[in-house]
């Protein structure tokens, strides 16, 4: 019997194809960025994420294909992400797998976005001990969760409002250092001094998030000051994230049974969180584990790993197509 998954992953706006086995070994993985085509939108037009995922999906699947050296006859199952994420974005994969698995006979079975997160830290080599609590900050999403092992996952506090990815993106918007904001914003503030007291909303209070009042409050800062210095602004914003971030890590790791923090998504790659993040795992006595910087971002190498949870894991699949889904369902 094949032991290969083939991954696709369009939940927003790359294009995703790639090749997995059970271990987590990543013989291919193609991903196709849209990422100049939104630069000048600022974000994520929908409707153009569509479109070009129409254009690059197949040559996607073929090139993971060649470049793993297999053919559809070594695909044990197909599995895709099935939300959340853009309903147009989201169909091209959808139909796309479903297509596939009709033409070849193979298993389509759909992923939770999240769940391919949650598992990235497994790629290449295993990393992740449990119990473990996991702090997963993208663009769209910001939550923490509590992991059992790679079943038995309970959500413990998300955002209220925006997610920490889209709070750098619309920073990044305002003081004009373009698109996608992390990156960006993250290297302005480390030229920077972090001089100007940004809110840190919830900071005290819970497991649960919230930054459209950090977002706000650079808004009003920017509008009241003359000349604002860019590097400080980001610097005192990226201060302001970090401590609202590691702050609720603690809180989460303190009073349950933990073996490790997990840090995923693509605010992930944030060298300021790593650096955080593994100052709090020091200090607390567990161990950090983060994804290599290409498995940060979004990639269908973590939606197949996450697919073998259901072949081999007894993880019940969900049916596909399915285009939206609470979060707190993995």
């Amino acid at each position: 019997m094949a032991e290969l998954v083939l991954g696709i992953e369009t939940s927003c706006d790359d294009t995703a194809a790639a090749i997995v086995d059970p271990e987590g070994n990543v013989l291919s993985s193609v991903t196709a960025s849209q990422a100049l085509l939104h630069a000048k939108f600022g974000g994520v037009f929908p409707e153009v994420a569509a479109r070009a995922h129409i254009n690059k999906i197949i040559p996607a699947v073929e090139e993971a294909l060649s470049v793993a050296k297999v053919s559809p006859e070594d695909i044990r199952a197909i599995g895709v992400t099935r939300g959340p994420g853009l309903i147009g974005s989201l169909l091209v994969g959808l139909n796309t797998a479903t297509s596939l698995g009709l033409g070849w006979g193979k298993p389509v079975i759909g992923i939770n976005h999240l769940r391919g997160h949650l598992r990235s830290a497994d790629l290449e080599s295993k990393k992740v001990k449990y119990p473990a609590v996991i702090l997963l900050v993208s663009g769209g999403h910001t939550f923490l969760a509590y992991m059992e092992d790679a079943v038995n996952i309970s959500l413990l506090g998300t955002t209220r409002d925006d997610s920490v990815g889209e709070a750098y993106d619309k920073a990044a918007r305002m003081l004009g250092l373009g698109y996608p904001g992390g990156p960006v914003v993250d290297k302005a503030a480390m030229a920077g001094k972090p001089s100007i007291p940004f809110p840190r909303p919830l900071l005290n209070s819970g497991l649960e998030f919230s930054f459209s009042g950090l977002k706000s409050a650079v808004a009003r800062y920017l509008s009241a000051t003359e000349s604002p210095v860019v590097e400080d602004v980001s610097a005192s914003f990226v201060e302001a994230v970090m401590e609202i971030l590691i702050k609720k890590c603690q809180r989460a790791i303190t009073g349950r049974p933990c073996a490790s923090l997990v840090v995923v998504g693509g605010v992930a790659a944030s060298p300021q969180l790593r650096a955080e993040a593994s100052r709090l795992c020091e200090e607390v006595g567990v161990e950090l584990c983060l994804p290599p910087l290409r498995w940060s971002t979004d990639n269908a190498a973590m939606i197949a790993l996450a697919t073998w949870d259901y072949l081999n894991l007894g993880v019940s699949p969900q049916p596909v197509p399915q285009v939206r889904l609470p979060i707190s369902e993995f």
